[in-house]
């Protein structure tokens, strides 16, 4: 089967292959990701990021990056720096093509003096409130502005005024003069211009007049040439206006077109970037970057993969009709993608101590354990084991069930890549908790291997006392425990899942993981996928869960049900 048989088209790129074959705009294809710098980026952003760039590699076209930034009150450096980052993380390289829309503010302000002098603008004295007032409804008619015939030469002058900074924010905005009767209210005399005293990122103080996005948008596709403007379905609605403005602005064959798909809605998540900065401003969360948060850079902590993000992204696709994605889809790919990569390993978050007694004490004999047994170039590496270990406490249980095939007194299993164990004595505290096991082991089971035929059923996983590195461990689970946390009518932070972080203390984790670097994956064996977590130091290692190995959110919640 081809690789175009095995995957079809989608819309988007349909149209782009017919613009291509009718030569339109010369055949171009030329993108961007227009992201507005008033927050971290978040996985429905990846989605965006992976569909532009990877739009223009695949038809041998440009991608800009180009930063919104017409809203001073909202915008910070912080945030261009960490979408930079995201945006380099993800694979994606702009190049030379990095812009600003204060790269333009200028040629926008002409363009609003050009839409003035053609008396399809005006400068407005109604406050806001009063222009939502005059709007009407999608079945009545607006109200004409009361200044909506002033001369070009009044609207000219006080425009000008209004750049200068001679008026309080609120006291006069500049209005497209379209249509009131519209059955789009977004064409019933729209914003073009409003003024707001604040100072800018990258403009300083020069202007206190800001362009809307309808109006800072196309225009600025088109001063970069961008051919095909690639937007969400709550967009479309604003079409028209983009439309509009590029009719009365522009005079060239070319134009760019703007074409809308469906946002990524994941269930179980929040993705508005105002509701995840109150997450962050009420220290609901750790920052943008904590490992529970849908950010690009949360992620990232977390242990997910670039390339399980661009997996995730190319599988869900492009559609024209929003719907949800099951978060497990996600989850999903970054288990697919750790399986082939992540370096097994060995650690134990619950510990118990099991004391050998019939290996020889202070002797530690080095044992040969496979890397990951998915990638044969992997190899293998040496861990150490010692009469003294460690196993999980749930991995024993005194009085066990006939199916437990773990350890219980008189019974045996084997140790991962070690020996046979039998345990012989339980050892308890004053109040009865049972605080160490004596255990035998079988000197011909070296390897793990039966030697006279013998099943065993149950393998553990486990950690050599002596060596053991401790580690802190975070489990992180999902923010939110209802499915669609924001949905009309519901508080999203009632909603907040009490267990989504649990920290534990001194788990003991095989030497080697003394050598892993920030953002390392490994799995821990029956445990799931770990990172070493960014405030991790070298005397006091701190891992975080990226995903579990099988999804046991689905098991939890029927449990409760």
């Amino acid at each position: 089967m081809s690789e175009k048989e095995e995957k079809s088209l989608n819309f988007i790129e349909q149209i782009i292959e017919e613009d291509i074959k009718n030569g339109k705009n010369n055949s171009r294809v030329h993108t961007r990701f227009p992201p507005e710098p008033n927050g971290y980026l978040h996985i429905g952003h990846a989605k965006s990021i992976c569909l532009n760039f990877g739009l223009a590699q695949k038809y041998n076209g440009t991608c800009n990056l180009r930063f919104d930034d017409t809203n001073p009150v909202k915008e910070d450096v912080e945030y261009v720096e960490s979408i930079k980052e995201d945006i380099k993380w993800l694979g994606f390289d702009w190049k030379d093509n990095i812009f600003f829309a204060s790269d333009y503010f200028e040629t926008l302000y002409q363009y609003a003096i050009l839409l003035i002098n053609k008396g399809l603008a005006y400068v407005c004295q109604l406050s806001a409130e009063e222009i939502a007032a005059q709007k009407g409804t999608p079945t009545q008619a607006g109200q004409f502005s009361p200044y909506r015939d002033r001369s070009v030469e009044e609207n000219l002058q006080l425009f000008e005024r209004m750049r200068n900074g001679e008026f309080a924010e609120g006291t006069y905005s500049l209005r497209a003069k379209i249509d009131m009767a519209s059955s789009n209210m977004h064409m019933r005399d729209p914003l073009l211009y409003r003024i707001k005293h604040a100072h800018h990122h990258r403009t300083g103080d020069k202007w206190c007049i800001y362009p809307m996005y309808d109006f800072a948008h196309g225009q600025s596709d088109y001063i970069e040439g961008i051919t095909h403007s690639l937007c969400t379905l709550e967009f479309e609605v604003h079409r028209p206006l983009y439309d509009w403005c590029l009719d009365n602005i522009i005079e060239t064959q070319y134009r760019p077109r703007q074409i809308e798909f469906a946002r990524l809605n994941l269930n179980y998540t929040v993705m508005s970037k105002r509701k995840l900065l109150q997450l962050v401003k009420e220290n609901l969360v750790s920052g943008w970057n904590d490992p529970r948060m849908p950010t690009i850079s949360g992620l990232r902590r977390r242990g997910y993969t670039a390339a399980s993000i661009r997996n995730f992204a190319d599988t869900i696709g492009i559609a024209k009709r929003n719907n949800v994605i099951d978060v497990a889809l996600l989850e999903f790919s970054i288990r697919e993608d750790l399986n082939k990569k992540a370096l097994r390993v060995m650690g134990v978050l619950n510990p118990l101590k099991v004391v050998i007694t019939n290996y020889p004490e202070g002797e530690t004999e080095w044992l040969e354990a496979v890397n990951n047994p998915e990638d044969e170039t992997a190899g293998t590496r040496q861990i150490p084991f010692s009469r003294e270990i460690y196993i999980e406490h749930e991995d024993f249980m005194e009085d066990a069930p006939k199916k437990f095939f773990r350890l219980s007194k008189g019974g045996e299993v084997r140790l991962r890549y070690a020996y046979f164990i039998t345990c012989t004595d339980i050892i308890k505290d004053e109040s009865g908790n049972v605080i160490q096991l004596e255990c035998i082991y079988d000197p011909l089971s070296k390897g793990g291997k039966s030697p006279d035929g013998r099943k065993v059923k149950g393998t553990l996983h486990w950690v050599s006392a002596p060596h053991a590195l401790n580690s802190d461990v975070r489990l992180y689970d999902r923010l939110f425990s209802d499915e669609s946390p924001d949905a009309e009518g519901k508080n999203f932070l009632d909603s907040l899942n009490s267990d989504s972080l649990q920290v534990l203390k001194n788990c003991k984790l095989e030497p080697s993981l003394a050598d892993a670097k920030v953002e390392d994956s490994y799995q821990f064996e029956r445990l799931g996928y770990f990172c070493l977590d960014y405030d991790a130091t070298h005397e006091n290692p701190v891992f975080n869960r990226t995903v579990a190995l099988r999804d046991t959110w689905a098991k939890e919640q029927k449990k409760q049900d």
